[in-house]
């Protein structure tokens, strides 16, 4: 059984325009219907959704301990814009994990995801009290380069092939923030 507690299960992290909560097995329409519009956009950057069985996939990833899974919503309608995810955390003397993103096509360039992050920043290094939070980017992803630029992450080195999507391996630029960066940059 997960350590985490009903309450944290419950998390909703409210900002200006997007609020995050965590996804329940209700949701896989909509979201399912975002991959579907967003597919031909960013097919090379996520690969093809498996619909049911990789929403529930994604929910009970939800429920280890290691990570963190919310969508992420407009406030004015509760609609599904994308998602965040906070993964592979690691306590012990090393208290980091990897931030993860998807905002569906329909919703690029309007900020949410820009906002999506510096909440689950602040859930990182306030809530959970990690020192480090990492994001592997494919390095033709201008965006998202840009979108962990304007947060504060510091580019740290190129992994060679490291995540397999669409059945390629691929490389990945490593960025990342720590809590004293965060700290500083909020001043």
């Amino acid at each position: 059984m997960s350590r985490k507690t009903a309450s944290t299960s419950k998390i909703k992290l409210r900002g200006e325009r997007i609020f995050l909560r965590p996804p329940t097995p209700a949701d896989f329409r909509e979201y399912a219907a975002l991959m579907k519009i967003s597919k031909p956009i960013f097919r090379e950057l996520l690969g093809d959704f498996k619909g049911r069985k990789q929403f529930n996939d994604y929910l009970q990833r939800c429920e280890r301990d290691d990570f963190y899974g919310f969508l992420i919503c407009r406030r004015e309608d509760g609609a599904i814009v994308g998602n965040m995810n906070l993964f592979n955390v690691v306590r012990l003397r090393v208290q980091f994990a990897i931030v993860g993103y998807f905002v569906g096509a329909p919703h690029v360039r309007q900020g949410y995801v820009t906002e999506a992050l510096q909440l689950m920043l602040r859930f990182a290094f306030r809530k959970l009290k990690l020192h480090r939070v990492e994001a592997s980017i494919q390095p033709h992803n201008a965006a998202s380069i840009a979108l962990v630029k304007r947060a504060g992450f510091t580019r740290e080195g190129l992994s060679r092939r490291l995540v397999k999507i669409a059945g390629q391996w691929r490389d990945h630029e490593r960025w990342a923030i720590l809590v004293e960066d965060w700290r500083k940059q909020r001043r």
